[in-house]
């Protein structure tokens, strides 16, 4: 189905990453909504609304209490994450057609979904995204070659607690710890200002569901490999290095050499900006089809 034979509008879901929220997007609805587009984020659980600030992550910080304290996240699953997802992108289908996008790990969830209702979605894209195809989940290609050199542990210096304790992944982006700022900012936000650095520490989120990495996200051929797709690699990426980007499109190309990867590049850090020009041209291209 193409948009033509649809005759309606297409409209853009678009996942969160890690740790964040729909409002790390904001920027890039805004942008395509004032160009005339149907477009919207999607709060996973547990984020958003629904994001969980332990009592103990406000100032004065109990650093102690802050690694022990029982998140509701733990509960959460990559099941639950599907299901908000799906449930949205079949409200947004009566409207017409669907593109689902992620971003970071955003693409875990874009690929299951893919999975799951592959006859309702028009294409999925992936910016600067973790896209399983041959490796069972987001974890197994943290050990890949093409993922030596990537700067993740500079943000696990913000680690708090023991995932495997609390179930969940809990950052601590308040710490006023030198070390910490710098490590997000060359790996997160490479050509960001000090003052869009702080602005970015404030939009994280302590919590993440510890059980996401090590979810089985592989990509099907004959659901999800059937959906056309697109990768926006962001080429000044230290998270999430180009030559990890390169490896999910090479793998997802051979799973599905009919359907081969329509490939995008931006100059840009892991967040981005989403709203930068060439990201909301690229969107908008797409919404146009």
């Amino acid at each position: 189905m193409t948009n033509h034979e649809e005759g309606r509008a297409p409209t853009l879901v678009f996942v969160h990453g890690t740790n964040s929220s729909s409002a790390l997007g904001t920027g890039l609805i805004r942008e395509l909504t004032l160009r005339g587009h149907r477009a919207l984020m999607v709060d996973l659980p547990g984020h958003g609304d629904e994001a969980f600030y332990p009592r103990a992550y406000q100032a004065p910080q109990d650093l102690q209490a802050l690694a022990t304290e029982p998140s509701p996240l733990a509960k959460i699953t990559i099941d639950d994450y599907v299901e908000r997802v799906v449930d949205v992108v079949r409200r947004a289908r009566r409207l017409g057609p669907v593109i689902l996008a992620g971003a970071s790990q955003g693409g875990v969830t874009v690929s299951r979904v893919g999975n799951a209702i592959p006859e309702l979605l028009d294409r999925v894209v992936y910016v600067a995204a973790y896209c399983c195809v041959d490796l069972p989940n987001l974890a197994a290609y943290l050990s890949t070659p093409e993922n030596s050199d990537s700067l993740l542990p500079q943000v696990t210096q913000a680690l708090v607690a023991d995932p495997a304790v609390l179930g969940v992944t809990r950052l601590n982006w308040r710490s006023a710890d030198p070390a910490v700022i710098r490590g997000v900012k060359e790996a997160l936000a490479g050509d960001f200002t000090d003052e869009g650095v702080s602005r970015l520490l404030n939009l994280l989120e302590p919590d993440e569901t510890a059980g996401i990495p090590m979810a089985d996200a592989r990509g099907e051929a004959h659901t999800w490999g059937r959906i056309p797709r697109t990768y926006v690699r962001f080429t000044l990426d230290r998270l999430i290095p180009p030559a990890l980007q390169d490896r999910f499109i090479q793998e997802a190309d051979r799973l599905t050499p009919d359907n081969p990867t329509d490939v995008r590049s931006v100059a840009a850090p892991h967040v981005g900006p989403f709203d930068r020009p060439e990201v909301v041209e690229i969107f908008s291209e797409l919404l146009s089809r």
